[in-house]
């Protein structure tokens, strides 16, 4: 039986997550963006919090961790490369260790990069993937602690899942990327019609994500950094996919 995922909005631009199992009813939030906001998502659809499995240690991502575990004694499981800087982790994990909600089972997979221990939860059965700040619709997060090599070889790990998973990022930044991404691949036809698609979306009052993740390999230019269009648009044909890639960050870090 699969588990019922829902989403809701926390903070200025934030998504938040529930992952509920329906099986033991056990039920895990991803990151703690809001306290509020995640006691109201919880009451919406009758749930108690039992687990909260953090990405990464930004605030924006774990604010709300200490007082959702006061209230409900939750499990919180975060990754082990920052567990210095998040307080209150019971259960430390990265990349390759496997965490269980109830019945779902959650891969954990390491994106360096936006920070050094960034992790992401992938839940193969649920084809759901909880990509955090790593990878955004048509877009990636900004490269605040780590360099181009290791972020790149994360997002290429999950670039290779199933690409009918289904992508829960971290934030609605969906446009704003679009404009970035259709200024260094203007001819993208599947580029194209996913900015129109997200632009429908949020004029309908609705989320951009999930995005299917063999929409993003073809449209988001983040993940083909390793095509030979990409390193042409932006002057390095011939250069190792992970320079194309930094550059490509670099240019929307100024766009």
């Amino acid at each position: 039986m699969p588990a019922q995922i829902a989403i809701f909005k926390a903070r200025s631009d934030n998504f938040g997550y529930l992952v509920h199992d329906r099986e033991t009813g056990r039920t895990a939030a991803i990151d703690a963006p809001e306290e509020r906001a995640v006691l109201d998502a919880l009451t919406a659809h009758g749930w108690t919090l039992s687990d909260i499995l953090i990405t990464h240690h930004h605030g924006d991502h774990t604010e709300a961790l200490g007082p959702l575990k006061a209230r409900f004694g939750a499990r919180v499981v975060g990754p082990r490369g920052e567990a210095d800087r998040i307080e209150g982790l019971d259960e430390l994990v990265s990349g390759g260790d496997r965490v269980s909600v109830g019945s779902v089972a959650f891969d954990v997979i390491d994106v360096p990069g936006h920070t050094l221990g960034h992790v992401a939860y992938h839940a193969p059965a649920e084809r759901a993937l909880f990509s955090g700040d790593a990878l955004f619709s048509l877009g990636v997060g900004r490269m605040f602690e780590g360099t181009p090599g290791p972020m790149w070889d994360g997002l290429k790990r999950l670039r290779a899942l199933d690409p009918q998973t289904a992508v829960y990022c971290g934030h609605e930044y969906t446009l704003a990327n679009a404009k970035f991404a259709l200024s260094v691949d203007p001819s993208n036809e599947s580029l194209i019609a996913r900015a129109e698609e997200a632009k429908s979306q949020i004029e309908s009052g609705l989320p951009t994500v999930p995005s299917r993740l063999g929409d993003e390999i073809a449209a988001n230019p983040f993940l083909r950094a390793d095509t030979v269009a990409l390193a042409g648009r932006m002057g390095l044909d011939g250069a190792d996919p992970a320079e194309v890639f930094g550059a490509l960050r670099k240019a929307k870090d100024q766009f």
